[in-house]
């Protein structure tokens, strides 16, 4: 295990005493905010140093008792039974410490905006497209989050041909970055005579949520076009040029909204492409932060197939860190927690090996 930094960790108590001291003397709302902020984030990581401080004072007393020769023996006796429990408890600590002190992804507690397009297989692609969005949907709601459609386009028997949501809560991208890439379902559709069992694929992309503060869109960078708003099967939704569509010209992003009103379709459109902007920006100084990027499971490239639903065997398997669970029906209903621990767990395994060797 690397070697824990002390210097680090007694930054952090001392930057949380000040903060405790400053909140105390009743500083205006706006500050008040911003610290109350800090100290929640740094909370948890001073309570386990501090626990982890004390399970070492406790050792140093067991071991001191053990080395003097003059020590009663039963008291003797007491230290060398209560010492291996404490080693545990300090090793636990070490590593829920080492955990806690990884350098945090800036965008780890912003919002996501999820993204989910139909691949191969037609219309089960898209009820395929329908049922990730669902399982989304129903684990954001099981988590206090918001769920907000920025744009659908709907399959011709169902689901999604694309589907763009916003998901707004704190640490939502921490929880959620993980799920870029092609999703491929296996299944016998309702439509198939023979029982014969169909594969097909959607792709999914989590960007954190972009503010102003995180990427600036030059006026003179985008072009604004207007156009009829289209319902299902081409019908007219009303007679004004509401659908709003932006090119960002310097990459050639193109961004669309076709809700009722013209001024939200702009708002949601600009949101969409500064955070797909804001994504590029971050995936380019993560590839050159860290070459061999593309053998984690953060790598983010969407073009990778991650997990395979496998509807009659009941099985959800994920490519990338070989775990299999045969809780599908369950998994699609929201209930991906253990699906998503193994993958931040996992990721945070390959921080830590990356910081032993650079150690």
């Amino acid at each position: 295990m690397a070697k824990l930094p002390v210097d680090k960790m007694r930054e952090l108590e001392r930057r949380f005493g000040e903060i405790e001291a400053r909140m105390s003397e009743g500083p205006a709302a706006d500050v008040y905010v911003k610290l109350a902020s800090e100290y929640s984030e740094l909370q948890p990581v001073v309570k386990t140093i501090r626990e982890y401080e004390k399970a070492q004072a406790e050792a140093a007393d067991l071991e001191a008792i053990l080395s003097d020769k003059t020590m009663d023996r039963d008291m003797r006796e007491l230290a060398e039974a209560e010492l291996p429990e404490l080693s545990e408890r300090i090793e636990a600590l070490e590593k829920d410490m080492q955990i806690l002190l990884l350098p945090k992804d800036a965008a780890d507690e912003k919002s996501a905006i999820l993204e989910i397009r139909a691949g191969t297989g037609g219309s089960e692609a898209a009820l395929f497209a329908g049922d990730l969005f669902r399982m989304y949907e129903r684990f954001a709601s099981g988590k206090g989050w918001k769920v907000e459609v920025l744009s659908a386009s709907e399959g011709e028997a169902g689901g999604f041909k694309e589907i763009i949501a916003t998901i707004s809560g704190r640490g939502v991208f921490s929880k959620l970055k993980f799920e870029s890439g092609v999703h491929r379902v296996q299944r016998v559709p309702e439509t198939e005579a023979g029982g014969r069992i169909h594969t097909s694929a959607a792709t999914v992309a989590v960007l954190p949520e972009a503010e102003d503060i995180d990427i600036e869109i030059r006026p003179e960078d985008i072009r604004i076009d207007t156009m009829r708003a289209s319902g299902a099967g081409g019908q007219h939704v009303n007679t004004t040029d509401s659908a709003v569509r932006i090119t960002h010209l310097p990459t050639g992003l193109i961004v669309t909204s076709s809700e009722k009103s013209q001024h939200q379709n702009r708002a949601k459109a600009m949101q969409v492409l500064r955070s797909r902007l804001y994504d590029i920006e971050r995936q380019k100084a993560d590839s050159e932060r860290s070459a061999d990027r593309k053998s984690q499971v953060g790598s983010g490239d969407r073009s990778e197939r991650i997990r395979t639903y496998n509807f009659p065997q009941g099985r959800v398997t994920d490519h990338r860190i070989n775990l299999t669970l045969y809780k599908l029906d369950r998994m699609i209903e929201g209930d991906i927690d253990e699906l998503v621990d193994a993958l931040i767990a996992d990721y945070q395994a390959g921080q830590l090996a990356q910081l032993g060797e650079q150690r």
